[in-house]
């Protein structure tokens, strides 16, 4: 495999499951030391033997997204072990498939402190530390479709996903001036733990196979290798982008 990331070092939160696991992998098997970011208590040696079996290197480092100091104490941890820090993927985010009508300020606010401040936290602190080392560097987030669609249950998880997309685009602008890309990419439906309890019904597993133009899901993997072009020199003049990762499903979503 193409060498793309190697002699750096890239940080991706969310990276014990789904897309997040995916792309550290991926990161890690075109050369980078990635840092696998993993809630206090959680395991990442899954992600981590992955790595190893791709050939690649990494460690884990913990911080719960919804503490900024914890978050910022992880770039710091990150930038000492790795000895520097090239790219940032935010990944790390929950969805719990609410109602609005049953979503408390309380569920609302979790979802934006996860989902919302801690992209914020990462992607600034991270960019921080990009400016300190005085390299440029690239970042990623993941957003959504659901930056674009309302669907049903998910209607503050839709903010959320709003913000990032919006985040990404402002904050490229910013950070151009420091050689720093940054940019988003809106998956669709994903073979992930947290699109699984949607898909075990029936009917809308036949609904989405219905209207995504390829007429399957998308595997985590695909998503990986969208996120590296993005962090890598293929896309050295791409900033402050959202690209669509949905198999053509929202054009002809009917949400």
């Amino acid at each position: 495999m193409e060498q793309r990331f190697e002699g750096k070092v890239a940080l991706v939160t969310g990276a014990t499951t789904g897309i997040g696991q995916a792309t550290a992998v991926r990161l890690a098997a075109e050369g980078a030391v990635v840092a696998v970011n993993h809630l206090p208590g959680q395991d990442p040696a899954g992600t981590l033997g992955r790595i190893g079996e791709a050939g690649g290197q990494g460690f884990g480092v913990a911080a719960d997204m919804r503490d900024p100091g914890q978050v910022t104490a992880m770039v710091h941890t990150v930038a000492e072990r790795g000895g520097r820090l090239n790219c940032v993927v935010s990944n790390a985010a929950i969805n719990p498939f609410m109602a609005w009508d049953e979503t408390s300020v309380e569920d609302f606010n979790n979802l934006f402190e996860t989902n919302v401040r801690g992209t914020w936290v990462v992607c600034t602190e991270g960019a921080k530390q990009m400016i300190r080392e005085g390299h440029g560097g690239a970042i990623c987030c993941v957003s959504s479709i659901s930056a674009h669609v309302g669907a049903p249950g998910q209607t503050a998880y839709c903010g959320t996903k709003g913000a990032i997309s919006m985040l990404a685009k402002a904050l490229g602008r910013d950070l151009g001036a420091h050689g720093i890309r940054m940019n988003a990419v809106e998956p669709g439906w994903v073979k992930t733990p947290m699109a699984a309890p949607l898909m075990d019904d029936p009917d809308v597993l036949r609904y989405y196979i219905e209207r995504v133009a390829l007429h399957r899901g998308a595997e985590p993997e695909e998503l990986a290798s969208a996120i590296a072009y993005l962090l890598s020199d293929d896309a050295s003049y791409v900033t402050s982008a959202t690209l669509l990762v949905d198999g053509g499903f929202i054009v002809n979503a009917e949400l």
